[in-house]
């Protein structure tokens, strides 16, 4: 190898290495050039940023302490204004205090000026009695002696009337519960003494007719009245029998069997038999649709069958000549009727009159009475303990619970009680409760009256800041005796005066 070419190449190594390292270096420096020139930009814009968040939080600064000055002022203002209020106030209280301090004055001189007129009249008084004593001739204690001998008189007398009113009227009701107890006894226990309430008569078409129904040695007779439970009564009454028991459907069943045995003409055991049998059916669904068809008249749904079948069996059934099944009817309706005005339950007010009397279908292997049983029946069928104590209740056995209970009885009482009952015409009923109300409502006093009990009660409310208790007790008597001068009526009218006094407030 040519030494010159080794020292070319070497030169060319040398000059490469070195314009190498010189753009190398040059790519360096130019890198870090931009480097710093990207870092002095981002500097500039943070400090421009930090110029803006400084320059904003002046202004916000600025805005919060303009606000704060003008609330402030507001305060301030107000504070002003508050105080002028108080020293006003301040200044009408001690304007105020200083007219009270003289009114008080006032007043007692005008109480002192009081006590002497209060003296000067005592002085007087003593005066006008000593004189009026030397007029009567009488000392003040006479004369409260005798008047107190009037009064009690005329008390003695009020006292004996009233004791005989009170008497009278115990006589009258206790013949009245004597009666109804009897009555209704005798549905429910055999008796012999009232034949019209335990008796049927059939008819026959021949006098040949008692012989076949009595049947040799009396075996038709035997089969009849084993069958029906019945007591057969043949005797001197020409072209009839009577029929005798104290259970109105059996009653009833053996009418039926025996007048369809007359009819058919074959009167003997067997055919005895069959025919009590198809009556005693056919009485239960007369039982039965008489129960529904009440119901469905009364307008009551959603009795137990078992409840209307036993109301049935009061078609049968009567109490002082009134079917018990219609009453029934009625007092269900009335009781709706009073329920509706008064917004009481109309249905269990409804119910309530309308089984109330459900224990009078009972016969006497049950012990107790028509209310007690009645409610106990009901209640074992589902009935509604509200309807199960107005029948309970009814004749106060039990206390009543509900205003439907309170109901039913009344309309119980209206349908016995109602016009017409003691045979009087509407007319002459109505003008005579309208002159009990007039004539209670001519008294002073009296704020209203009402006639009610079917004109057997008056009830009279009085103002009570024009009568006291004593005045009330006085103007019930002097009603009583006004009504005892001036008017006919039967039996007794009880009058009783009310007096009553309500406050009332509304809280806002």
């Amino acid at each position: 190898m040519n030494p010159i070419n080794i020292a070319i190449d070497i030169l060319a190594l040398i000059i490469g290495v070195t314009a190498g390292y010189f753009f190398h270096r040059y790519q360096v420096e130019r890198a870090a050039k931009a480097k710093q020139d990207k870092a002095e930009d981002i500097l500039k814009a943070a400090n421009t940023q930090a110029r803006l968040i400084e320059t904003s939080a002046r202004e916000n600064a600025t805005k919060i302490i303009q606000a704060a000055e003008a609330e402030i002022k507001e305060r301030r203002i107000e504070l002003n204004r508050e105080t002028e209020r108080l020293d006003k106030r301040r200044a009408e209280l001690d304007s105020r205090f200083d007219k009270m301090e003289q009114r008080e004055q006032n007043l007692n001189r005008r109480q002192s000026q009081i006590d002497r007129r209060g003296n000067e009249i005592d002085k007087l008084y003593e005066e006008q009695v000593k004189r009026l004593e030397q007029i009567a001739k009488m000392t003040q204690e006479d004369a409260r002696k005798e008047l107190f001998t009037a009064v009690e008189k005329e008390a003695r007398g009020d006292m004996a009337r009233i004791i005989r009113q009170i008497e009278a009227e115990a006589r009258e009701e206790g013949e009245k519960r004597a009666r109804k107890l009897i009555a209704d006894a005798i549905q429910r226990v055999a008796s012999e003494h009232v034949a019209e309430v335990t008796r049927a008569v059939v008819t026959l078409p021949s006098e040949e007719m008692k012989g076949r129904i009595v049947g040799r040695n009396g075996r038709n007779i035997k089969a009849f009245e084993q069958a029906t439970g019945v007591d057969v009564i043949v005797d001197d009454t020409p072209d009839s029998v009577t029929i005798s028991c104290f259970d109105s459907v059996r009653r009833e069943i053996a009418r039926r069997a025996l007048a369809k045995l007359v009819l058919d003409g074959r009167i003997h055991p067997a055919h005895i038999e069959k025919i009590v049998e198809d009556e005693t059916k056919a009485v239960e669904k007369i039982i039965n649709e008489a129960g529904e068809q009440a119901a469905f008249e009364a307008n009551i749904a959603g009795l137990h069958p078992e409840v209307l079948r036993m109301m049935g069996r009061l078609k049968f059934r009567t109490s002082y000549g009134q079917n018990q099944l219609a009453h029934a009817v009625e007092v269900a309706k009335l009781a709706g009727i009073l329920a509706a005005e008064i917004g009481a339950n109309v249905e269990w007010a409804k119910q309530g009159g309308f089984l109330h009397d459900i224990g009078k279908a009972m016969d006497h292997n049950q012990e107790g009475t028509h209310a007690g049983l009645g409610a106990e029946f009901c209640k074992r069928y589902g009935v509604n303990p509200v309807v199960v104590n107005a029948i309970a209740s009814h004749h106060h056995e039990v206390d009543q619970e509900t205003v439907e209970a309170v109901i039913a009885e009344a309309a119980d009482a209206i349908s016995g009680a109602r016009p017409g009952a003691r045979r009087e015409d509407l007319e002459a009923y109505i003008k005579r409760i309208r002159s009990l109300e007039e004539m209670s409502m001519s008294f002073d006093g009296v704020q209203q009256a009402f006639a009610i009990q079917a004109g057997r009660e008056v009830r009279i409310i009085v103002k009570p800041e024009a009568l006291d208790d004593l005045g009330s007790a006085r103007l019930a008597r002097d009603i009583a005796k006004k009504i005892e001068e001036t008017m006919q009526y039967p039996g007794q009218i009880r009058v009783t005066v009310i007096r009553e006094t309500r406050s009332t407030e509304y809280a806002k």
